[in-house]
């Protein structure tokens, strides 16, 4: 879709509601809801601009179209309206900006819609759609952005180094925009971000990391990386991931380099998940190889206890990134420790005990720990990954008739202390401990059922043991 007249296609009603509204002023559709529209990608965010208060129209269009409230932000000049159906209004007056190189807060002028695409931050976002009744649906393209969306291509509508110097966040956003669109980024523009990636610095963690979780999230987030790896801004973002690449070789004995390695297991997790933290959980899940990275001569590199130091480091990560440290965080520290004991289940000689104490750490996020183990194998050799897949469709499936059997996810002790207690007539004492952990490996390693009964049953052999007398029997 290129052609310049485009009113047959602003086919929400709220397009015509602004044209019948203010129909002899300056106002268009801009941005990218815009580029959205020309891709052919749908799009639920629409930026109204008006050559004078965007507030103002904000609260003109809310009342036309009965809109419950409207979210203003006074210090930005902008206002927003929801409406039913999912679409997100957002309005602003036309502005231009200048910038005090200590800070990317701009400051803001009232401007014309010249000004405004000037400002923008890359071409395929300054394209603009006219509103006003005379010239309705005319497409407004001062830089050639439809040209650069034909090239799929990522151009500043100003000098890149300017652009990216005066608000750093357009860094992370060019490599964003390039990931999710599959755009190539221009080389003069590349040039610039390698040349003020030290900027970024001024950048808030908050804004870099909403940027980053939109790279992750993406159809295929390794072009992102790689292109904040080439630009030098991995390093100052997320040095831990940086310091997994490379290969090192002692007695000709390498290992893999484990930066790309971890690449292609975030594109191998991506088509099966949209679960932002599952995918974490693929980034960091050998973040801690390169401090456990050690050189035995008999057996080669080892990265022993990897999976444990990881752990440990997802918290300072996260606290790092400004990300949430809340039940999130707990999720991909508990993937990241349990990572290595699927893909352990595929010796043919495990027992079923190994099977029921993984079922139980992972409780409920056994399904997704195997998505995470599944994408974790890869190779150069692709017979030697298929050979893997199909032990691991065994070991799959060897999970789900335990579980069926046994019922351990979410395992629960068919004994709760209480019972043990009123049982022998005890207070809380070590004697009530021992008795429920030899319960949970009788149960695990299959000497009983997980069922009340064998486990009551169980309790008392246990306890007389340890010279109990039994005092009262009927606790189920």
């Amino acid at each position: 879709m290129t052609e310049t007249q485009l009113a047959h296609h602003l086919t929400h009603p709220i397009f015509e509601v602004i044209r019948e509204t203010v129909p002899n002023e300056r106002v268009y559709v801009i941005g990218g809801f815009v580029r959205d529209l020309l891709l052919g990608r749908p799009c639920k965010d629409i930026d109204i601009m008006i050559e004078g208060s965007g507030i103002e129209l904000a609260e003109k269009i809310a009342e036309k179209v009965k809109a419950t409230k409207v979210s203003v932000f006074k210090n930005f000049g902008t206002a927003m309206i929801k409406l039913n159906d999912g679409y997100e209004i957002e309005f602003v007056g036309a502005r231009k900006e200048s910038y005090d190189r200590g800070s990317r807060k701009p400051i803001v002028e009232d401007g014309t819609i010249e000004d405004d695409q000037k400002r923008r931050d890359f071409k395929i976002n300054a394209l603009a759609i006219s509103l006003n009744k005379a010239s309705f649906g005319e497409l407004i393209d001062p830089f050639n952005g439809v040209q650069d969306l034909k090239d799929r291509l990522l151009r500043t509508p100003l000098a890149p180094g300017v652009t990216y110097s005066d608000d750093p966040l357009r860094m992370m956003r060019a490599i964003r925009f390039a990931t999710q669109l599959n755009f190539s980024i221009h080389h003069t523009s590349l040039a610039a971000i390698k040349e003020n990636k030290e900027r970024i610095s001024i950048v808030s963690q908050e804004r870099i990391t909403t940027e980053l979780n939109k790279i992750i999230l993406a159809e295929k987030p390794s072009i992102g990386f790689k292109l904040l790896f080439n630009t030098g801004l991995l390093e100052i973002i997320f040095p831990e991931m940086v310091a997994l690449h490379g290969v090192e070789f002692v007695d000709n004995k390498g290992h893999k380099d484990n930066f790309y390695h971890t690449l292609e297991v975030l594109d191998n997790i991506a088509p099966n998940t949209d679960n932002l933290w599952l995918r974490w959980a693929a980034i960091l899940h050998d973040i801690a190889k390169p401090p456990t990275k050690r050189f035995d001569k008999k057996v080669g590199w080892t990265f022993h206890s990897h999976e444990v130091v990881g752990s440990h480091m997802v918290k300072g990560i996260f606290k790092r990134l400004k990300l949430p440290l809340d039940s999130s965080m707990s999720y991909v520290r508990k993937l990241v420790f349990l990572h290595l004991r699927p893909i352990a289940l595929t010796n043919p000689n495990t027992k079923d005990s190994a099977y029921r104490r993984m079922l139980m750490e992972a409780g409920d996020d056994i399904d997704d720990l195997l998505t995470l183990c599944r994408a974790d194998i890869t190779s150069k050799n692709e017979h030697k990954v298929q050979r893997y897949l199909q032990k691991f469709d065994k070991v799959e499936k060897r999970i789900a008739e335990i579980e069926e059997n046994d019922r351990i996810r979410d395992w629960q002790p068919p004994i709760s202390g209480d019972i043990i207690m009123k049982t022998f007539g005890l207070t809380p004492c070590f004697e009530v401990g021992q008795i429920k952990n030899d319960i949970k490996e009788a149960i695990l390693e299959g000497t009983i059922k997980n069922d009340f009964d064998e486990a009551f049953a169980y309790m008392v052999e246990v306890g007389e043991k340890l010279g109990l007398e039994v005092v009262e029997r009927n606790e189920k």
